[in-house]
């Protein structure tokens, strides 16, 4: 069950993050180059049907992987060098969510050429946290923590 496991989260994190990786890299200069809301949607629609599952895939597997790791009660005991790799991860997490939250509700409703680079100020973070969870789970597999 832990390959299984292990297999989906890296399949979301490869889906997520390479996404992102896309989006900040290809899609969003050409976006801020030529001001077009347009192209940001043409990509983030299609995205989203895959990307928002396979980050649901992470956060459910990587709840069971972190069990597997440690007790819950014990994620946020730093006296455990894990429980600092798990802290780490659900840290980014609240972040990728806080500011995936902002930009679906406060950005993309009102987006236009006058927000392009708002909107950028969520993708780029949001592309770096991505990173840094990828970062923080081979960690775990290395045993950088321990």
């Amino acid at each position: 069950m832990y390959g299984v496991l292990l297999f989906l989260h890296i399949l979301g994190a490869t889906i997520w993050t390479g996404g992102h990786i896309v989006l900040s890299t290809v899609i969003l200069p050409r976006v801020l180059r030529e001001g077009s809301p347009r192209l940001l949607l043409e990509f983030e629609k299609p995205f989203e049907r895959i990307g928002l599952p396979a980050l649901l895939v992470q956060v459910l597997t990587g709840i069971e992987l972190a069990r597997r790791y440690l007790p819950m009660n014990q994620w946020f005991d730093f006296s455990n060098p894990l429980a600092h790799g798990i802290a780490t991860k659900l840290l980014l997490l609240a972040l990728t969510l806080a500011f995936a939250l902002h930009a679906q509700f406060r950005v993309l409703p009102r987006l236009g050429e006058g927000r392009l680079k708002q909107m950028a100020w969520h993708i780029v973070p949001v592309t770096l946290f991505s990173i840094l969870f990828l970062i923080a789970g081979v960690a775990f597999r290395a045993g950088w923590y321990y």
